[in-house]
């Protein structure tokens, strides 16, 4: 069983920017695919960014293209979310998840095909 634990939540200015770290304990980290996901309104997670066991290939929502960045280091059981030019809508707790079933191109996005997931970090934008 793999377990999540988030950090590097906290409060920023517009504009500002947070990395958010998932450290992973269990055997096979280095073997899921991982994904971040917040709260939005009328759906309980929202895709934000995923990558896959290697980090040769990522996603990213419309809403992030271009601003978040995610990358892993599996030497260190981490998956990280660089955020810039942060925005009040970004404004959310946001969780970590381990995907371990097949398809991953397919349902990255689908915050119910993940198997794991972590307790959440707070990210505040003010203004």
């Amino acid at each position: 069983q793999v377990q999540l634990v988030e950090s590097g939540g906290g409060l920023v200015q517009i504009g500002g920017s947070l990395r958010l770290s998932c450290t992973a304990s269990g055997p096979t980290f280095s073997g899921s695919a991982m994904g971040w996901f917040r709260p939005a309104p009328g759906k309980e997670r929202e895709f934000v960014a995923a990558i896959t066991w290697s980090g040769v290939i990522i996603y990213y929502a419309d809403s992030a293209k271009g601003r978040f960045t995610i990358s892993r280091d599996n030497a260190k059981n981490t998956v990280y979310l660089q955020m810039r030019s942060l925005k009040p809508d970004d404004t959310a707790v946001y969780y970590c998840a381990a995907h371990n079933g097949r398809r991953f191109d397919r349902y990255y996005s689908d915050y119910v095909r993940y198997d794991y997931w972590g307790q959440g970090t707070q990210v505040t934008v003010s203004s």
